[in-house]
């Protein structure tokens, strides 16, 4: 999928689809031919017919776990209970139940077992009672709402009673006051989804609050998640209340429930399926090109160097090797008549010599994938728009159809990278964000999107490096750095501007000259060197649904500023490492999260406490900003430039020490599927240290556990502890370490210990020499890093303040011009008119020059202090800009109590001269009024 640039009519699209490329299938998938694929479904659109409703409830009865309800309007319902915290609803408005268009596609794992349920009469409602929930049952009219099993907890509530039309059902539930939402797939976009409408749609543009792969999945902070079971397209509106659509006359989902996020996407992907666990070299750098561009039917350009037949594809890789430049993966072919030259074997061979797999790309279908895969030895699919665009079950299929391919034709793990997924395309393909472009805008989306798609099970998900179209050198190394932190990655080479500037000349890293060249090798280093953290978060996704790159919320639920967009720029790769990716053309990273605990600057050692903002940082091209989190275990291994390439024969683990942790590393043979059944080893490691000043530290390193082939029956083992003073004795089971005068010293030596107190603010490295079985280092009398607190917010002076606009503003029968909200005295106020007639309706708003530009990074609100309450603001919305026309998303959204207390927001650190302040709603709801005492900001100077 891509090839955008030529704006291809449908009738062009089709012909392209209907393409026979040279070695690939001249027909599509075993159902369709791809030129006979359907129509997607239309995006949401104008309902048919009357509205209706179920009516009162007229019956009740039970078979097992299945509870069938009779309506009056001739509509029954079903709640069938899978888990004491998983079950099924479905509405049928003609009374049936044959009607069932997804099957287990989408839910194919619902049989837990036994589960003991109990039902009762509560008068205005039955009661359905599990273990864990009370799902109730209104009788006039039919309408659900669940609780805990304290039957008095809500988790959701439906306002009214589900409705459809013709064609449409929706569902309408009460939103509480700070409930906040995420899903929906790989959204591009921010992923707090509170007061958004998002389409569940395909529409293949990809763009900005387009979805990629829509998901029709979504949980709530109220402990909860949704899965609609159905192939049609919909709509969720996160507003008051909150309307969920889909195109459809039947309702029908699955509901998880859990006391954290993680638990309800376990829940979730428990029915819905695990990720996947991709081969290790998928974690590795990829590369999709056209290296046949000879063949007549090639679309693209046909005059390429190097790229004439597909075996010119071992030359590019040669250039990488020569470049000491991590790589993994090629597709040698993107479809749209590129095909490749045969036979394939022998430059599948070739790559394999040189530490590269090898991918296909296709456009129109999968006919030869078994000789493919089976003679040639090609072990991943990329499956293309041209073929699957229509989406939803075409598409879930197509990539199944592709997963069947590698596994049943060879001894490989799927690897499938797909656009238009769905629910459940978690447990068999990479989603990726489609045809982008190489511009800073597109990046700051890009982060909250990858990130964002782990809330619904996504465990890869990936966005092309620097994009497709356009690009720079600049582009295209810092897009690089942060995406090195996510388990899959690729870049697509030849479709950028073609030489924008000295050194850039098509998207593989290792064609870049200096500086770029080396800063590219870095981060690919890097991600080399964390495989082994990397691989385990990923197996911990596998297991567990929750995925390797996290939204902070997923590891701070608790903390207001984590749970939306304020973090949305930033995110957890593991739990481990905080990344906070640079967007703009900038060497300055504002509005770094660091929320409780303490937090490690990756490069420099300097140790932080949370919870705060850093802003200032300082992240020259080469720095990507990135935050050790106190207690972190990271397992490493040596540098090499592709898996396999050499042998883990020293394992480093690398160790922040602060209080109690402990990491299980996760290993298999990395390739094969013979994990699945059980073939894999595990190793704990429990550090025990002081949360601050002097101490011992003590790592435990426990036996691996399990088998796999090619296990290595022992090997060495490095720590770095990141102390700040040396050591008073290192022992190993008891036994003193030598302590080592010198770097060099310590390199040369088969064990020993050394400490570097200009390492990064104090580096201890040890080595053990060989071990097989379990052990424990000690280092007596060393100290941690202090801790130094985040920078206190700095009130911006108001004395240069003046009022832009007031859309309201009394001052008639009391003094309560606007200016009074900023005037520095809590007893004058700004309140909307009342006295001369109707008063305006909310929202109300209030803009303010600050005289300067400036960073700013917090607001104070005071409610009137004179002993009224109406016009205390509730909802609101606060924007920062350098134009009062162009205000661009809000900065803050919340809502704050009906009390006369001061409060306080965290903002999304924004720079600017100008603020708006939206009142949405009346704290209390006694009228459309606003008031405010005071109005303050914090930042600092921004040029």
């Amino acid at each position: 999928m891509r090839h955008r640039r030529r704006r291809r009519t449908p009738a062009a699209a089709l012909l392209a689809a209907a393409l026979t490329v040279s070695g690939l299938a001249a027909a599509g998938p075993v159902a369709l031919p791809a030129s006979a694929a359907p129509a997607a479904p239309a995006a949401p659109a104008a309902p048919a017919g009357a509205t209706a409703t179920a009516g009162d409830v007229t019956g009740f009865t039970r078979s097992g776990n299945t509870f069938t309800i009779t309506a009056s309007g001739g509509a029954k319902a079903r709640v069938v209970v899978a888990r004491a915290d998983i079950f099924r609803l479905w509405l049928s408005p003609d009374g049936s139940f044959t009607d069932d268009p997804a099957g287990t596609d989408l839910a194919p794992t619902t049989d837990f077992g036994p589960v003991t349920t109990t039902y009762s009469d509560a008068g205005a409602y039955y009661r359905i009672t599990t273990g864990s929930l009370s799902i109730r049952v209104d009788k006039k009219p039919l309408r659900f709402s669940v609780f805990r099993a304290d039957n008095t907890t809500p988790v959701w509530q439906e306002t009214q009673p589900t409705s459809w039309t013709g064609g449409r059902t929706t569902q309408y539930l009460a939103r509480g006051a700070d409930e906040q939402f995420y899903g929906t797939g790989l959204r591009l976009g921010e992923w707090a989804l509170r007061g958004k409408t998002v389409p569940i749609a395909v529409d293949n543009k990809w763009r900005e609050n387009d979805n990629a792969s829509p998901a029709p999945f979504y949980m709530s902070t109220n402990g909860y998640g949704v899965m609609r079971n159905t192939w049609a397209p919909g709509s969720y509106g996160f507003n008051a209340p909150t309307t969920l659509t889909h195109d459809e006359k039947r309702f029908d989902a699955w509901y998880f429930t859990g006391d954290s996020l993680k638990s309800v996407l376990d829940a979730y992907t428990d029915v819905s399926g695990k990720p996947f666990m991709a081969p290790m070299w998928g974690f590795e750098l990829g590369n999709a090109d056209c290296f046949n561009a000879s063949n007549p039917d090639y679309q693209g350009d046909h005059n390429r160097l190097r790229h004439q037949s597909t075996p010119d594809v071992v030359g590019y890789a040669a250039d990488a090797r020569a470049a000491d430049m991590p790589s993994g993966w090629f597709l040698p072919n993107d479809g749209y008549g590129c095909g490749y030259t045969t036979p394939l074997k022998s430059t599948v061979d070739a790559l394999k010599a040189k530490g590269f797999q090898t991918g296909l790309w296709t456009s129109t279908g999968l006919g030869s994938i078994a000789d493919e895969v089976g003679t040639a030895g090609s072990r991943g699919v990329k499956t293309d728009v041209a073929w699957i665009g229509s989406g939803y079950k075409y598409a879930f299929d197509g990539v199944r159809q592709a997963v069947d391919g590698i596994e049943k034709n060879s001894d490989a793990r799927r690897y499938v990278w797909t656009v238009d997924g769905w629910a459940g395309t978690q447990r068999n393909a990479v989603v990726w964000t489609g045809d982008t472009y190489g511009t800073w805008d597109d990046m700051r989306w890009h982060v909250p999107a990858i990130t964002g798609a782990g809330l619904s099970g996504l465990n890869y998900a990936a966005g092309d490096v620097d994009g497709i179209f356009g690009g720079s050198p600049r582009t295209y190394t810092r897009d690089l750095q942060w995406k090195a932190f996510t388990p899959a990655f690729m870049t697509m080479s030849g479709w950028g501007a073609t030489n924008p500037s000295a050194g850039y000349h098509d998207k593989q890293p290792w064609r870049f000259a200096e500086p770029y060249l080396s800063i590219n090798r870095k981060y690919l280093q890097l991600k080399m060197r964390l495989m082994p953290y990397l691989y385990t978060m990923s197996r911990i996704a596998h297991e567990s649904g929750v995925p390797s790159t996290r939204a902070m919320v997923l590891e701070y639920p608790d903390d207001p500023v984590a749970r939306g967009n304020l973090t949305s720029g930033q995110f957890m790769a593991g739990d481990s490492l905080l990344v906070a990716p640079v967007v703009s053309d900038t060497s300055v990273r504002d509005g770094i999260y660091l929320p409780a605990g303490t937090w490690t600057d990756y490069w420099t050692g300097r140790t932080y406490t949370g919870p705060g903002w850093l802003n200032g940082y300082q992240a020259p091209l080469d720095t990507l900003p990135l935050f050790v989190k106190g207690g972190a275990v990271v397992p490493m291994w040596p540098q090499m430039n592709h898996t396999g390439e050499k042998p883990v024969d020293t394992l480093t683990y690398d160790i922040h020490p602060r209080g109690a942790s402990s990491f299980s590393l996760y290993e298999d043979d990395g390739r094969t599927r013979a994990h699945e059944s059980g073939a894999y080893a595990r190793q704990r490691v429990d550090v025990t240290a002081p949360t601050a000043g002097s101490g011992a530290v003590t790592v435990a390193v426990g036996a691996p556990t399990g088998s796999y082939t090619g296990k290595p029956a022992a090997r060495g083992y490095e720590f770095t502890l990141h102390v700040a003073t040396a050591p008073a004795t290192v022992t190993i089971d008891g036994a003193p370490v030598t302590g080592l005068a010198s770097k060099a010293a310590y390199d040369a030596a088969a064990s020993g210990w050394y400490f570097d107190p200009a390492d990064r603010s104090g580096v201890l490295r040890i080595k053990t020499g060989t071990r097989s079985g379990a052990f424990t280092v000690s280092a007596g009398g060393t100290s941690l890093p202090a801790a130094e607190p985040l920078p206190a917010a700095t009130p911006i002076d108001r004395s240069t303040w003046s009022l832009v606009h007031a859309d309201s503003q009394e001052t008639t029968a009391e003094n309560g011009a606007a200016t009074h909200a900023f005037d520095g005295s809590p007893t004058t106020i700004w309140h909307t008119a009342w006295s001369s007639g109707t008063p305006a309706a909310l929202p109300h708003e209030i803009r303010i020059d600050l005289g300067a530009r400036y960073a700013v990074d917090g607001l104070g609100y005071l409610p009137r202090q004179d002993g009224g309450v109406n016009g205390r603001i509730g909802g609101y919305e606060v924007y920062v800009s350098d134009s009062t026309t162009d205000w661009g998303p809000p900065v803050a959204t919340g809502t704050f109590a009906d009390t006369a207390a001061a409060k306080t927001t965290a903002l999304s650190p924004k720079s600017g001269r100008y603020l708006r302040l939206r009142a949405l709603t009346e704290a209390g709801g006694r009228g459309p009024w606003t008031s405010a005492a005071e109005i303050t900001l914090t930042g600092r100077p921004a040029p």
